[in-house]
């Protein structure tokens, strides 16, 4: 049974207009926040004993050194440490004096933690301008690559518009992993440059597969038309589609649980937007590329009727 895509185009169009309008919502309301990496800062790390409170920590950093804190606590499980991570984001890094201030107020706080800096990292605001910089250029990089090889490998089926519509559906599935990190309010580190160039890979890799199919049947059905070679090929590619990113999704979730009991926050941050992306790459490839290619070939196919 052949599943018609085409004719249903509307619908998963507006799904994902819907999708795409809730990161723009949530961007409008919670902002776009930078982390160390991209806006520039500083992160102290101290081991100490006993319990502490993060919160209780982030308020009397904030009131002394009067700079936005973020305070997350940690544990080294091979070493057996407990850490507290203070994050200081800023358009300036932190001064030395500023740093025993720091430290000066967690003793206070808590005299009886042992209280030990054990790392520090400052990133210069150019510097994280660079790096985010530089990972969109390997984002755009990554497109136009793309879009070479999709149109030189199916040329006989259309190349660069088959290319192009594959970047459509590629843009989608940024869009979402964006929104995730927006919605559930990551600020995008090295982390989001990761996940994109990830789902990326993953995405396109389902979309070459539909093409390939095309391509086949495009011999096999030679009388047929756009619409019901795409249907067709898409239908005997789905099975393979979905049970490729349902692996990908289940193992990336049990990645994301097991960050979560053992409270490694950087995997926790990679995982999640990676669970909505792989699920976003499915649904684009299915639903996005084919049905956005079949309406340019038609478009294509009346121009040349109405030149005739």
């Amino acid at each position: 049974m052949i599943i018609r895509f085409y004719k249903k185009r509307a619908v998963f169009f507006a799904i994902s207009l819907i999708i795409i309008l809730i990161g723009i919502v949530a961007m409008m309301i919670n902002g776009i926040e930078m982390d160390i990496q991209f806006k520039g800062g500083t992160i102290l790390q101290y081991t100490y004993t006993g319990t502490i409170d993060a919160e209780r920590a982030e308020d009397a950093i904030n009131a002394a050194v009067g700079k936005n804190t973020q305070c997350q606590l940690q544990t080294n499980m091979a070493k057996n440490e407990h850490m507290l991570v203070v994050n200081l984001a800023g358009n300036e890094a932190i001064t030395s004096q500023e740093q025993e201030i720091i430290t000066d107020t967690l003793d206070a706080l808590y005299p009886d933690a042992d209280m030990q800096i054990s790392s520090s990292l400052t990133v210069e605001p150019f510097i994280g301008r660079r790096f985010f910089i530089n990972g969109m250029i390997a984002v755009g990089l990554a497109f136009f690559l793309i879009l070479l090889y999709v149109g030189y490998r199916f040329r006989n089926i259309g190349g660069f518009s088959a290319g192009f519509m594959a970047i459509v559906a590629l843009i989608h599935d940024c869009l979402v992993v964006t929104a995730t990190f927006i919605l559930f309010k990551i600020p995008l580190n090295d982390s989001f440059i990761a996940a994109i160039l990830t789902i990326i890979g993953f995405s396109i890799n389902d979309t070459i597969v539909i093409y390939d199919r095309i391509r086949e049947n495009r011999r096999i059905m030679p009388k047929a038309n756009t619409e019901e070679l795409v249907d067709t090929s898409i239908t005997q590619s789905m099975s393979r589609s979905i049970n490729t990113n349902a692996a990908v999704f289940m193992a990336i979730t049990i990645t994301f649980i097991f960050a979560q009991i053992y409270d490694i926050e950087s995997i926790s941050r990679f995982a999640l937007p990676m669970m909505f992306g792989t699920v976003s790459g499915c649904y684009s490839t299915i639903c996005i590329a084919g049905p956005l290619w079949t309406m340019w070939k038609n478009h294509r196919e009346k121009g040349e009727k109405r030149k005739a």
